[in-house]
């Protein structure tokens, strides 16, 4: 199976957006197709990719962007700072591809994938300036503003990652004054659920 990130839609014309979907650790971009392609019919004028990340999963025969062997709470900020620069580049290199800037940039993250969006916002200069957090959390909670809308999805019977980090980070962005929205799906476990995609469907300006 290719480790490379998928084009999932490649508009003939001049992309209006950019929406890169990035997966979960130990995982490959084909388990964000079904996201991916749930963009696609939102808007058939965007460049849509799933991207890979860049090495391979010490739990599994996935990717990661870090790994979480013995991560806790203490020494995960310092794992994903470490990892910061790559994900960055990644999703500037995906700008110049489809000649769009970090206002026309949205990112869709699943779990480790969330985390990775969810800290890029933390930055001076986002590389995307809209961000959708499935099943995510920050590595440690904000203590700035930040300039990118936030868009939080959790399953409430997650096992993985309690929806209460949700709650809390989006008690915290709003104290902050950060522009940013929680949705919870009841029932719903680590997964990118329809039900969650539902909830965005309706946070999310028509394109």
């Amino acid at each position: 199976m290719s480790f490379e990130s998928i084009i999932v839609q490649q508009p003939q014309a001049p992309a209006s957006h950019l929406v890169l979907l990035t997966h979960g650790v130990g995982s490959l971009p084909q388990s964000m197709l079904g996201v991916a392609r749930w963009f696609a019919n939102r808007d058939t004028s965007a460049l849509i990719v799933s991207m890979a990340s860049p090495e391979p999963s010490d739990i599994s025969g996935g990717l990661q962007w870090f790994s979480v062997r013995g991560v806790t709470e203490d020494n995960r900020q310092a794992r994903v700072d470490a990892a910061m620069p790559t994900f960055v580049s990644t999703v500037r290199h995906w700008q110049r591809v489809s000649g769009t800037d970090a206002q026309r940039t949205l990112v869709a993250g699943f779990s480790q994938g969330a985390i990775m969006a969810l800290e890029s916002t933390k930055l001076t200069e986002p590389p995307a300036l809209r961000i959708v957090a499935i099943a995510g959390r920050f590595a440690t909670l904000p203590s700035r503003p930040s300039s990118a809308t936030i868009h939080l999805l959790h399953g409430d019977s997650d096992p993985v990652m309690p929806a209460a980090l949700a709650q809390t980070a989006q008690s915290r962005l709003l104290q902050l004054g950060t522009n940013s929205t929680l949705d919870l799906a009841h029932g719903v476990g680590h997964e990118p659920h329809p039900a969650l995609l539902k909830h965005l469907s309706a946070r999310l300006s028509p394109t």
